[in-house]
């Protein structure tokens, strides 16, 4: 049975404390919550709000998030940022935390390039899993949300992961930015199973809440779970009317 974890980036906006964000998700009926940037919160008070609430957190990016398409690619600001992103996570309780690709590497062909990235997330690796955090590296679609990023394909992210070669080292798997990439999903879930560690969704045309959209949810929702997923399911959409409202659906998919 599926379980949900809702994103207080996007979810519950009409409070402007996350502390209170995560007190509305509680009050729905959620266990889980996850967000982005750990940065311009007060960690510690978000993680006392999740112990008063009975919730864990599911997720949190690395931060900065595009530290690979700087002139001369100093990867120090990645790796300091990242070591500042898993004591945050560590202090919100937070498992894992996401990679991002960046633009890329400069005058690199994509080969290089993804390579490159498997060499240093080789070295993140090695720095998150003493901590106990897990990584996954998110693909994103570039049609629509993220123009000039440079991992847009599921596969090659299972290409960068397949490089790392460590069991704390996986992909996310955004049917979101899957589908507006025209990839076929069902096809991913059966068949890189094994390399997904973290799941997100949101339904096409709009990004907004499943049952808005193209994406047949009554038969992805049972593939998640048939692939012997266990973890949340991360809900990364905006909703198109009340937040309560908009994830009744989503609920009983569950």
């Amino acid at each position: 049975m599926a379980t949900f974890s809702a994103n207080i980036e996007l979810l519950y906006t009409q409070h402007e404390k996350f502390e209170d964000r995560i007190s509305a998700a509680a009050a729905d009926g959620f266990k889980f919550v996850e967000m982005w940037m750990t940065s311009v919160q007060d960690v510690n008070s978000l993680a006392a709000a999740a112990k008063a609430n009975g919730v864990e957190f599911s997720s949190c990016l690395a931060e900065p998030r595009f530290s690979f398409n700087m002139p001369g690619v100093d990867m120090n600001v990645f790796f300091d940022g990242l070591k500042e992103s898993i004591k945050a996570a560590q202090t919100i309780g937070s498992p894992r935390i996401v990679l991002g690709s960046g633009m890329g590497f400069p005058g690199k062909k994509r080969p290089m390039q993804l390579d490159a990235l498997a060499e240093a997330f080789i070295e993140a690796d090695k720095i998150a899993k003493p901590e106990g955090i897990e990584l996954v590296l998110e693909p994103i679609n570039t049609r629509h949300d993220h123009p000039g990023a440079l991992l847009d394909r599921t596969s090659e992210a299972v290409y960068i992961a397949d490089k790392v070669a460590s069991d704390n080292f996986k992909i996310l798997y955004d049917i979101y930015h899957s589908s507006m990439e025209h990839e076929d999903v069902l096809w991913i879930l059966k068949n890189y199973k094994n390399q997904i560690g973290y799941v997100q969704l949101a339904d096409t045309n709009g990004r907004h809440e499943p049952g808005t959209g193209d994406i047949d949810w009554k038969t992805i929702i049972p593939a998640v779970d048939a692939m012997g997923y266990t973890g949340p399911i991360g809900l990364e959409f905006y909703p198109s009317k009340d937040t309560t409202e908009a994830i009744q659906y989503i609920l009983s998919l569950g």
